[in-house]
């Protein structure tokens, strides 16, 4: 550790690679505290911004990606220090947003650096968002929609006028859909907002990354993205719950593995009970206190309960205080627990895809396995467990397929870019097309929707 202090981390001799860019001394002395090292990824991240490249990370849960997508930006702020806005992380979910900001805010506070990071969701006081649009933070972390909102604003312009990195988490999960093409649209703006703008996009689980890196890409060029794959992670601990009478042929519950979910909870330190729908994962909760005679402290997690409601359970869960949480979707991309020792799926995990990003909030560390048990609800939801079981173990990856945007998306954009200020029809059409899920739309169709 002490020659890397002196000399710069040779990243050649410790990994195969020789670094475009070195650390500065106080991250590597940061990474020497806690005795670890940068990994590959994380460097060849470090050399695309320093090339000037867009990026796609592809690499397995608890390999550090949300790491290496700041630490160009870290590096940025601590060789030029600035005071306008830096980066824009961009989340699926805004438990995910706050969830990198505290684990964000660690590495900052320990090295002591003058960097500000705020969130900014649907959640975020109304005399906070104010402020921000006056003066941001360093690093500011959203959502699509948030971020659409604030390219409506006058002030838009000059806000992001500063801005030098764009990092799109868990790019997987919205980019074929309707808010990966609010998003897309949004990265044309920022473009001609901060042409020097970097994209930089991350996942655990895509099927075909050159179709990402083209997602990405300005005018869907992917040879600007270059692709980054992380090490190969240790293969999870899979099984499917047997239950001890008989899986009914009805029912999508799994309420007849009740009581060997109580002793599931028992045996782990912290237990993550995935449903599919919050109807079930009120039953689930409510049916799991029914039967805890240990007083195991179980919360509950999903998207229609108050803000002040998820945060208490989240603080408990980061704290360590908790022994199981019952949730939905709203915590299956990213959330970083580590103490979760245990991830199971109630019902059909609807796809290999999405179970491998559930299995990877347990025990989340690349080196080390992570615990996941499928709790089929009926004999049909079996077959559909067994066939999810096989395709993670055969390392195949789902995923819809690419398709043109949406006109009705484009027609809220254009809305919010006409209330930012005026603008010239062919010039927004031209920064439309720029985005790829519309590079195939012509002036007469985009008259009709400004119509």
């Amino acid at each position: 550790m002490r020659n890397w202090r002196h000399r710069g981390w040779n990243a050649e001799s410790k990994q195969g690679i020789k670094p475009v860019v070195n650390l500065p001394l106080i991250i590597l002395d940061w990474f020497a505290a806690r005795g670890w090292h940068p990994r590959r990824h994380q460097l060849e991240m470090l050399d695309a911004a320093a090339e000037g490249r867009h990026a796609l990370l592809v690499a397995a849960t608890g390999a550090g990606k949300t790491l290496a997508g700041f630490l160009p930006s870290l590096h940025d702020l601590i060789a030029d220090p600035s005071d306008g806005l830096h980066t824009l992380y961009i989340s699926p979910l805004k438990a995910l947003a706050t969830d990198v900001r505290r684990n964000l805010l660690i590495p900052i506070e320990e090295m002591g650096l003058p960097i500000r990071v705020e969130a900014r969701t649907g959640d975020t006081p109304s005399d906070r968002k104010a402020r921000q649009r006056v003066k941001p933070p360093h690093i500011l972390l959203t959502t699509p929609e948030s971020l659409s909102l604030l390219l409506s604003h006058e002030d838009s312009v000059h806000m992001f006028a500063t801005l030098k990195r764009v990092i799109v988490d868990e790019v997987h999960a919205f980019a074929n859909g309707k808010r990966g093409d609010l998003l897309s649209l949004s990265l044309a703006r920022l473009k001609t907002l901060a042409p020097d703008m970097q994209r930089v996009a991350l996942s655990a689980t895509v099927a075909d990354p050159d179709d990402y890196r083209a997602w990405l890409a300005p005018y869907g060029d992917m040879d600007q993205v270059r692709l980054v794959e992380g090490e190969a992670a240790a293969e999870p601990d899979l099984t499917i719950l047997l239950p001890e009478g008989r899986v009914p042929w009805a029912g999508h519950s799994g309420q007849h593995a009740i009581p060997q979910l109580i002793d599931e909870i028992g045996r782990n330190k912290i237990t993550l009970i995935f449903c599919n729908t919050r109807f079930l994962a009120e039953f689930i909760f409510q049916k799991l206190w029914d039967a805890n005679e240990a007083k195991f402290p179980i919360g509950i997690h999903h998207g229609s309960l108050s803000v002040e409601a998820r945060r208490k359970v989240e603080g408990a869960m980061a704290e360590g205080k908790l022994r199981a949480l019952v949730c939905t979707a709203s915590l299956d991309l990213g959330v970083d627990w580590g103490n979760v020792d245990c991830v199971i799926q109630m019902g059909a995990p609807k796809g290999s895809s999405r179970l491998l990003q559930r299995i990877g909030r347990s025990n989340h560390r690349m080196d080390e396995p992570s615990k996941a048990i499928l709790v089929p609800g009926n004999r049909f939801e079996y077959l559909e467990a067994q066939a999810a079981f096989d395709a993670v173990a055969e390392g195949v990856r789902d995923g819809e397929t690419f398709r043109p945007g949406s006109y009705d998306v484009l027609a809220q954009h254009v809305m919010g870019i006409a209330c930012a200020g005026p603008f010239t029809e062919g010039e927004l059409l031209a920064e439309v097309q720029s985005a790829l899920p519309y590079s195939g739309i012509d002036a007469a169709t985009f008259a009709r929707v400004i119509a």
